[in-house]
């Protein structure tokens, strides 16, 4: 467990790289999802174009959500975007540059499925079977049929074991002209995918460097101090219960009159209790709790450090916290931050 622990933490710590690990691992299962995929063209007309579609379409989008999904900053940017202005102001290039990365990486892949999907070919044939040119390559003797019925009898290409137009056109010419073109726009489409990727990681930055070191930055200071504000709640929560139970048990002995119990827990709780309300940082109240809460939804201290701000603390935090005056560890987090 140990070792689990201890890998899970640095994936937490190192978010960027578990990212783009989790974005290799879907890629590879979108991959292998594909080959393990029965793939059961409906050789019917109309069907097959909405089938051959859906499977070339649907899975992508489906995979580019899920990339979202298990993305940790989505919830953080939804936050930072719908949050009051208060006294922290919003800046959009940061939020772009948040959703412009999280949407790259989701994007690994789908275009990874639809890539292997038109080199595969078995897709592209089942969808555009009726659309083979049978002027250049089907059968003249056979164009006395009704259009219909022509379409019907092509609808059948992919499927070998039901086709009945061998005289019409060859199967065999059929699926090598559909094969030929699907690998061409596969090829294309791995072509434009990559000059895409080049321009968004290289080129883009040499034209906008001050605004894209800026957005990089505020980026990683939105994720480093929501982790920073998760780990203080954690630790004040723990503080906060641990010296709530011990009073709880205290006030309990003190009432029941129990003898030797009382007399150890009494020699013990006082110096635990005074060690973990030192890391309350001044906040005993449920009340002032909430408040401060709601407060740092509201309006987050302004990105401003001075002096007056690292010996005394936020002025917001000092208004919530009156009741209780806020220790110095409390004012030197909030001034930090």
């Amino acid at each position: 467990m140990d070792k689990f622990r201890m890998i899970f933490q640095f994936l937490q710590s190192n978010q960027e790289s578990f990212m783009n690990g989790i974005c290799g691992i879907m890629a590879l299962l979108s991959a292998q999802i594909y080959v393990a995929f029965d793939f059961k063209c409906p050789c019917l007309p109309g069907y097959n174009l909405a089938y051959g579609m859906g499977i070339l379409f649907v899975p992508p989008l489906v995979f580019f959500l899920f990339g979202f999904v298990m993305n940790n900053n989505v919830s953080m940017l939804a936050e930072e975007w719908k949050r009051p202005i208060g006294k922290r102001q919003k800046d959009p290039a940061v939020l772009r540059y948040m959703f412009c990365s999280m949407a790259q990486r989701a994007m690994i892949a789908p275009a990874i499925w639809i890539s292997v999907t038109l080199l595969h070919g078995e897709c592209f044939i089942c969808g555009f079977s009726t659309s083979v040119p049978m002027q250049k390559l089907g059968n003249n003797s056979y164009r006395q049929l009704p259009e219909k019925e022509i379409r019907k009898i092509l609808a059948q290409i992919p499927c070998s074991e039901i086709y009945s137009g061998q005289g019409l056109i060859a199967r065999e010419v059929a699926i090598r002209y559909l094969r030929c073109i699907s690998q061409a726009m596969g090829w294309s489409f791995v072509l434009l995918v990559t000059l895409l990727a080049f321009l968004i990681r290289s080129i883009r930055p040499c034209f906008t460097q001050s605004a894209f070191l800026k957005s990089k930055y505020w980026s990683h200071y939105i994720d480093i101090e929501r982790k920073i504000f998760d780990e203080t709640c954690t630790k004040h929560a723990k503080s906060f219960a641990k010296v709530c139970i011990q009073q709880f048990f205290e006030n309990m002995n003190k009432d029941l009159f129990v003898g030797h119990t009382h007399m150890h827990i009494s020699e013990k709780a006082p110096s635990d209790s005074e060690e973990e309300k030192e890391q309350l940082l001044g906040i005993i109240d449920q009340g002032t709790m909430n408040k401060l809460l709601k407060n740092w939804h509201k309006c987050k201290p302004p990105l401003y450090l001075n002096q007056e701000l690292m010996q005394n603390g936020t002025s917001w935090a000092r208004e919530i916290a009156q009741p209780y005056p806020p220790k110095k560890e409390f004012a030197a987090y909030y001034s930090k931050v």
